[in-house]
């Protein structure tokens, strides 16, 4: 049977507004993908002008560039990278395994004589050379499968970081000009690092070394070429060959935080006289060298004093978490004992979520106590600001957000609240 007239109209009309629900749906997506395309586009064209006024060839100004495409994952990856988004013991006990230690050991033995000639020339001691090594890629497990011009153009593009990234994807430019590298080698990680020790393409320029004296630098297959690369890039930036990175320290009980300065160096002996020992309880050192308290996870975790060395490791990668990661791991990989993750058998320490911690960041603003713009991240700023409404409340000034400070905001808000309504 034909349906009726009337049955068509419906039909019809049900079909035209379900067509135009969607497309006022959709329509948003495909603004927003078009213009996210233009924006590339025009990003390329405005690198084409800087490669051309830095001299590059057609080859890169043309061909090169032509062919960079942008990557979306690598902004979802550049929002999520783990220093922020893992509580301290997560990220270290994540990368710093049981595999970590007993392969990265095996590493030692088996480039002993590597490692004899590196450390004689370049005086960095070998275990954190396998640390680094060990935590950039699993041992060269994990180099990296992503294009790094395409990476590189992507972040370059990205207006949080573009100058920082631009540059970058500039002597990466260089690199493929000079002959250094070939586009077919260009694989690395999300935020374009590359090879075994994962190096960006400005430390590459400046400090690749030839290990292996064949005449060239191939810091993908040649691990001779990556540790030495690696070796001499540690030195050229201040290694000091004689010290080490830092240690874990032991808190006295009734710790005076509000003596100590975040991210400010003192002499060893001050925090002598603090009380501060080994975790052996063992007297810190005599010897002149000046060193920062801190504490990842607040009072209640572990303490650690970091020397100069500790600040050459983070010229590498710019995370504390992370820096912590090579010292720890280059510790085991000579036979140190672990570390503990909670101090004199407190509770675990917990953790808080972005929201909650961007909330509490935008609390403080309020209150006088900068943490700059609300972003979910415990960074410096944000440090600062808690340990200044911690010494205002008598709590311990250790500037990390634990449940005292969430509580104790509570109550202050809730007053604030109050007494706002009393006024009113």
């Amino acid at each position: 049977m034909l349906p009726s007239n009337s049955i068509i109209k419906q039909t019809l009309s049900f079909f035209h507004t379900l067509t135009l629900v969607m497309l006022c749906v959709l329509f948003p997506i495909i603004a927003q993908a078009t213009i996210a395309d233009e924006n590339f586009s025009q990003c390329k064209i405005n690198l084409v002008k800087r490669a051309e006024a830095a001299g590059f060839s057609p080859y890169i100004t043309q061909t090169v560039i032509n062919d960079i495409s942008p990557i979306k994952r690598v902004i979802t990856l550049d929002k999520k990278q783990p220093e922020f988004t893992q509580t301290f013991q997560q990220y270290i006990k994540a990368r710093v395994t049981d595999y970590h230690v007993r392969v990265g050991k095996e590493k030692l033995r088996q480039n002993k004589k590597l490692f004899d000639t590196l450390e004689k020339k370049y005086g960095v001691p070998r275990q954190y050379l396998v640390s680094f090594w060990g935590l950039e890629t699993v041992f060269g497990k994990h180099k990296g499968k992503m294009s790094v011009l395409n990476s590189l153009a992507t972040l370059a593009c990205d207006e949080r970081r573009s100058e920082f990234f631009t540059l970058e994807l500039l002597n990466l430019f260089t690199l493929l000009e000079t002959k250094q590298v070939s586009v077919e080698q260009l694989r690395g990680s999300w935020a374009g690092a590359m090879g075994h020790m994962q190096f960006m393409p400005t430390a590459f320029l400046k400090y690749a070394v030839d290990g292996n004296n064949d005449g060239k630098v191939d810091i993908w297959k040649s691990e001779v070429d990556a540790l030495t690369t690696a070796a001499n890039y540690l030195n050229q930036i201040g290694w000091q060959s004689k010290e080490r990175w830092g240690r874990e320290v032991k808190l006295p009980e009734s710790f005076a935080f509000d003596k100590v300065a975040f991210d400010q160096y003192y002499p060893l002996n001050y925090f002598k006289e603090l009380g501060i020992k080994k975790t052996n309880n063992q007297s810190l050192s005599t010897y002149d060298i000046e060193a920062e308290l801190y504490l990842p996870s607040g009072y209640q975790g572990p303490a650690f004093l970091l020397y100069p060395n500790f600040n050459v490791i983070m010229t590498w990668n710019l995370s504390k978490s992370y820096a912590l990661s090579v010292g720890i791991l280059a510790n085991k990989l000579i036979g140190a004992k672990g570390m503990n993750f909670s101090r004199n058998n407190r509770a675990t320490v917990k953790s808080y979520s972005a929201t909650q911690m961007k909330n509490l960041q935008g609390q403080l603003n309020s209150l006088g106590f900068d943490t700059g713009k609300p972003d979910g991240i415990w960074g410096p700023k944000s440090r600062q600001a808690i340990r200044s409404f911690q010494l205002h409340h008598q709590l311990i000034a250790d500037g990390y957000p634990n449940k005292e400070v969430f509580e104790t905001m509570k109550s202050v808000v809730h007053l604030h609240s109050a007494s706002t309504k009393s006024v009113n």
